[in-house]
């Protein structure tokens, strides 16, 4: 039994391996927790829980883990010292963040102007965008 039990020093080499020593990571993984919690609740408010979107959301965020692991590959190929993977997950943080003041938002949880205005002009950029996005079915 003791031999299916991964170790915390095992763990945080095969967490380094794949993820460089970008410290991060749990931040970005707590924040990823808390968009899929403030998604739902959105969902439920809206009445529109659909399991298949749901699914379709969960799938985006093993995306962003595997771009954090292509981004330490590229680190370790190219010598960057973790510069690569640190934008990454910068990145993706930020998206995250935004993602939570939007669904906060939504809900309808005050959220200081100054970000609902950015998060307006971010929202019609994408309408303005001639592409449209086909919704998951």
């Amino acid at each position: 039994m003791t031999d299916l039990i991964i170790q915390a020093g095992e763990w945080e080499r095969v967490q380094i391996y794949l993820f460089g020593t970008v410290k991060f990571m749990d931040f970005l993984a707590l924040l990823m927790l808390l968009d899929i919690i403030t998604g739902l609740m959105k969902a439920v408010k809206n009445k529109r829980l659909r399991s298949r979107k749901a699914l379709y959301g969960y799938a985006r965020k093993i995306g962003v883990y595997v771009a954090i692991i292509v981004a330490n590959i590229i680190d370790q190929v190219f010598g960057f010292n973790g510069a690569v993977t640190t934008a990454t997950v910068l990145f993706y943080i930020g998206n995250e963040l935004l993602s939570i003041v939007e669904n906060l938002a939504q809900i309808g949880v005050k959220v200081p102007t100054i970000i609902t205005d950015k998060l307006h002009v971010i929202q019609n950029e994408e309408d303005a965008d001639p592409v449209k996005k086909e919704e998951v079915k």
